[in-house]
């Protein structure tokens, strides 16, 4: 998968801080500070990685995406 922009490691830290307990996430996150050092990108991503670390994809339903969402606005 290909976004349009390089939040990674800034989402990194939200998705830490909402899914502590990932350690898919953990995984990611590790990777993307990597790569970042390296000046390297972070894109493209798997589906399967994003699915099993991104919070915003394991929200169970609408409601509770919303909730994320809104707690990243003020993260």
């Amino acid at each position: 998968m290909y976004c349009g922009h390089e939040y990674t490691e800034s989402n990194a830290r939200f998705a830490l801080h909402a899914d502590p307990e990932n350690a898919a996430l953990r995984a990611y996150a590790e990777r993307a500070r990597a790569l970042r050092a390296e000046g390297r990108p972070t894109v493209p991503s798997r589906l399967a990685d994003e699915l099993a670390a991104n919070p915003f994809l394991r929200a169970p339903e609408v409601a509770g995406f919303a909730d994320l969402r809104a707690r990243k606005d003020k993260f």
